[in-house]
């Protein structure tokens, strides 16, 4: 059996944006676990995301407040398939990153983080995934917003996808 996954972080619903946009809720009905890692920024965000996941893991972020707060984690771990998943908003700057999750997360085979907008995947020297989605709402300094699908199963994590949102 495998489970197709989503990833999203940063959506910051209404400050950035009005609204998600549709392809992002469709990703969301399409997805067996939804990890959503911060800054979401409204509770009432949060509150559509959990009536439509079927599984959701999510952290608060820097940019959430204490509605947020007293309802999410700052780190959320879960296993799926055998696959050890870490959920966290920030992991510092990106110079040393890798070293560092490896370090204050020994036990994840995958950390899923935000913060920065930027799209990342590399991993490990012992083999940490490191995947940050981007932000489907608000690109920054990159040239198109993004989410991430993946599927894992059978032990593996596999298929992972930088998925970019289309404008209307």
């Amino acid at each position: 059996m495998s489970l197709r996954l989503l990833l999203v972080s940063d959506t910051h619903v209404p400050q950035r944006a009005q609204a998600l946009p549709d392809q992002v809720w469709a990703a969301v009905d399409d997805a067996d676990v939804v990890f959503h890692a911060g800054d979401w920024v409204s509770a009432e965000l949060l509150d559509m995301f959990e009536q439509r996941s079927r599984q959701l893991v999510g952290v608060y972020g820097n940019n959430d407040g204490g509605d947020l707060r007293q309802r999410l984690p700052e780190t959320a771990s879960v296993t799926l398939e055998g696959v050890r998943f870490s959920v966290i908003h920030e992991t510092g700057p990106a110079k040393g990153r890798e070293e560092r999750c490896e370090a204050l997360f020994p036990d994840a085979d995958v950390r899923v983080f935000g913060h920065s907008h930027i799209p990342w995947d590399t991993a490990s020297a012992r083999g940490l995934r490191l995947l940050n989605p981007g932000s489907p709402t608000d690109r920054r300094r990159q040239p198109v917003c993004t989410y991430m699908t993946a599927v894992v199963g059978n032990g593996r994590l596999g298929d992972v996808e930088l998925v970019e949102v289309k404008r209307r």
